[in-house]
């Protein structure tokens, strides 16, 4: 059973590093321009425009506690029955962060939605959202496995 965890939680993480570097959608203005962010460009742009309590708030949801509810899953398969309160600790961080695991991938696929029914834009997922999608959803059954 270690083994098939541990095996969720490397491919959580392998996606999770791409699902935040490559794009997360193609944005189509017009019929010339398009552009095809990724999350921590998203946050950079945030970030630099003067929205730094959204980026923030974007990274923290977004990468922050993801890569936290990875690690927290590690530890608790890595540490063993050896440190009863690290498990507990790690139990409670897993618990804490669990909560947030979709949230962000619910605000891009409002973002795509918004985008296309304003006649502005058209949107287009990419393979970045993908990535992030098997991250979340390797991570949510790893830690369901973990679960005692």
């Amino acid at each position: 059973m270690r083994i098939v965890i541990a095996l969720l939680i490397a491919i959580s993480a392998f996606s999770l590093a791409l699902g935040i570097t490559q794009p997360l959608m193609r944005l189509e203005h017009l019929v010339f321009f398009s552009r095809t962010p990724s999350l921590i460009e998203m946050v950079g742009q945030l970030w630099s425009g003067g929205d730094r309590l959204l980026g923030a708030i974007v990274a923290l949801f977004s990468i922050v506690f993801p890569a936290g509810k990875i690690l927290a899953a590690q530890a608790l398969v890595a540490g063993g029955d050896h440190n009863p309160q690290m498990r507990q600790r790690m139990h409670r961080l897993l618990a804490i962060v669990s909560k947030w695991s979709m949230m962000d991938v619910l605000i891009v696929a409002i973002v795509i939605v918004a985008a296309k029914t304003s006649g502005f834009a058209d949107a287009f997922t990419q393979p970045g959202l993908w990535y992030y999608v098997i991250s979340v959803a390797a991570a949510a059954i790893a830690t369901y496995m973990v679960r005692d």
